[in-house]
């Protein structure tokens, strides 16, 4: 059964749906907890499972990223939230030096699953800090997946994929100025696999797909 949900209520779900599967899920970020997150993706979560697994950070991206990747790495699944992916620079360092490459440098023994999620892009009344889009700069970086879904069907299945079977680190990049966007979700749990097209073909009709 499908209802209608804004592309952070779909997050929402897909967090909060892993999180009770899993007690190794967590997520941190900057106001994450007590705000109810930015873009408020995160409402509520605080209230249901309590401030050891919906972490406040400080305003330290360097920080609070090499926090998650540890934990990654012990065998914990974090998601770690971006304000914005611009942030995200500071991190810079620990994504492309430890979390891509621990895999590799360990000759296949520590994976690192861990999600970094936030605002990406271009978005209403933001300064030039604000408003890069990071797609294609992380797209060339070997170790990790990047994700950057249209709409919130596609964001809840996608994060809920990332989330409980990657090993790898995601990138998962959501634009600012979807978060209110709506469509029909389904009630019922579903994943969709990272890496996989959902291709759909023309038929004879120019207006028709199958």
């Amino acid at each position: 059964m499908a209802r209608i949900i804004a592309f952070r209520e779909a997050l929402r779900e897909a967090m909060n749906e892993e999180m009770r599967r899993d007690d190794r899920v967590f997520l941190m970020g900057e106001e994450v907890a007590e705000y109810n997150g930015a873009y408020k993706v995160s409402q509520g979560m605080l209230a249901e499972f309590g401030p050891k697994r919906v972490l406040d950070t400080p305003i330290a991206e360097l920080g609070f990223t090499a926090v998650g990747v540890g934990a990654a790495q012990r065998g914990l699944r974090p998601i770690v939230e971006f304000m914005t992916w611009n942030f995200a620079v500071l991190a810079l360092d620990q994504i492309l030096n430890t979390a891509s490459k621990m895999l590799a440098m360990s000759g296949g023994q520590i994976s690192c699953p861990i999600v970094f999620r936030g605002g990406n892009g271009s978005a209403g009344q933001l300064g030039a800090q604000h408003s890069t889009a990071f797609e294609a700069m992380y797209a060339n970086i070997p170790g990790i997946k990047v994700v950057s879904p249209s709409n919130p069907y596609d964001a809840k299945g996608l994060l809920k994929q990332a989330i409980r079977y990657e090993e790898d680190p995601v990138m998962f990049m959501e634009s600012e100025q979807m978060y209110g966007d709506k469509m029909e979700v389904p009630e019922e749990e579903y994943y969709i696999e990272l890496g996989k097209a959902d291709v759909k073909k023309r038929n004879r009709c120019n207006h028709c797909f199958f």
